[in-house]
């Protein structure tokens, strides 16, 4: 993929780049929205780029290809590219905006590392950006295509539930009267809000029902500041107008379904692991293999903080116990009921099946503890799939 020259110039630089990366994202978005605030009010994430995160996971995604071209240089890391490009495609992004965006990454890399970026270091870090921006490119005109264009569309609310203290679920069908087009378990729509300053922000929300229902479900906690390294991180602009704001009757404007984390073939022991609002995708997944009869094994496990905060806990109950192969495991921190336990999710004495396929989605520490007792349980690394709500900080820590 990537040229004999232009990779032992990559290999050279890497430590240095890799390591310049943080400072060189902040003043490529800094340029960026300075050049076309629109930008950072209608598309990007103004909570993720206030806490910093949009920053690391472009830097992580950045770190993780170039490193992936210069030792597997036969190999293009399709599933990470994959997962960024269901992201992209669920905002919208076009293929368009990667000139832009070249534009500036590149004026903010000769800005941080100045006369290092020699005229053959920025030609081999212009054949990684290329490599990588015309492979999303790629993926993302398929995943238009298979959607009709990406357009946006107007759903009405015709349902709101109040399912925990901070999470409500709202049910949505077509504004126009057709019926809901269909989606795979374990997908998400991008919701697109108007706020009070005019903002159009925009935010991904796991659908949380099987695919067979006659609506789409969106399930959304409200998310609270703090979430920054410094605790400054301001409260979640879209999932708080949601709960403040959006009731029966009211529209809201949401992308095509997307994302990558779906069934692939449901022969294999399969493993649900959650915690928190995390648990919106596997409901979805286990009420669609509740729905198809699957008979295989099947192990459910979730973490909360209590019974009461743990969201969707009846169907996540009730699919559990209509899989005739399955058995689920709840931990709470809190105010554990009979037969489920008090503490942190631990799967030491929960035998894992050989050939055990795991879906995982919950905040990124307590994945990665999960990952890692996976795999010294003897789970493939490459039969462990994961969501990451927000900005992917599973490639900033890998890289």
């Amino acid at each position: 993929m990537l040229s004999e020259q232009s990779a032992a110039t990559v290999r050279a630089t890497l430590p240095a780049i890799g390591a310049s990366l943080a400072e060189i994202t902040e003043r490529f978005y800094a340029g960026l929205f300075a050049a076309r605030p629109e930008l950072l009010r209608d598309l990007f994430n103004r909570g993720n780029q206030a806490a910093g995160t949009q920053r690391q996971a472009l830097a992580g995604s950045i770190a993780a290809f170039a490193t992936h071209l210069v030792d597997h240089p036969e190999e293009r890391p399709d599933a990470m590219l994959g997962r960024i490009a269901h992201k992209h495609a669920s905002l919208g992004v076009t293929a368009e905006q990667y000139a832009l965006v070249h534009e500036h990454l590149f004026a903010a890399i000769a800005d941080v590392l100045g006369e290092a970026v020699t005229p053959e270091v920025a030609a081999a870090w212009d054949e990684v950006y290329w490599l990588m921006a015309n492979a999303l490119i790629a993926i993302e005109k398929r995943l238009y295509d298979e959607h009709g264009g990406g357009e946006w569309q107007e759903w009405e609310v015709v349902g709101r539930v109040e399912e925990t203290a901070d999470v409500a679920t709202f049910r949505l069908r077509p504004a126009d009267g057709r019926p809901a087009p269909g989606f795979r378990a374990g997908q998400y729509v991008s919701v697109q809000v108007e706020l009070p300053d005019g903002a159009r922000q925009i935010r991904q929300y796991s659908l949380s029902a099987a695919p067979g229902s006659p609506v789409r479900q969106i399930s959304v906690k409200r998310v609270l500041g703090g979430t920054a390294p410094d605790g400054t991180a301001p409260d979640g602009e879209v999932s708080n107008h949601l709960h403040a704001r959006v009731r029966v009757g009211d529209r809201l404007r949401l992308s095509a379904p997307y994302g990558d984390l779906v069934l692939a073939g449901t022969e294999a022991p399969l493993l649900f692991v959650s915690a928190g609002i995390g648990v919106t995708p596997m409901v979805a997944m286990l009420g669609e293999l509740a729905d198809a009869g699957h008979e295989g094994r099947v192990i459910v496990v979730h973490g909360d903080r209590s019974p009461a905060a743990h969201a969707l806990r009846a169907d996540h109950e009730a699919y559990a116990e209509k899989l005739q192969g399955a058995s689920a495991h709840f931990w709470y921190e809190t105010d554990a009921d009979a037969p489920h336990r008090t503490g942190l999710v631990d799967l030491t004495d929960i035998a894992v099946p050989e050939g055990t396929r795991a879906y995982l989605c919950g905040p990124l520490p307590f994945m990665r503890a999960v990952r890692a007792q996976l795999i010294g349980k003897g789970v493939a690394p490459a039969d462990i799939h994961y969501e990451v709500f927000g900005p992917d900080l599973w490639l900033a820590r890998e890289s």
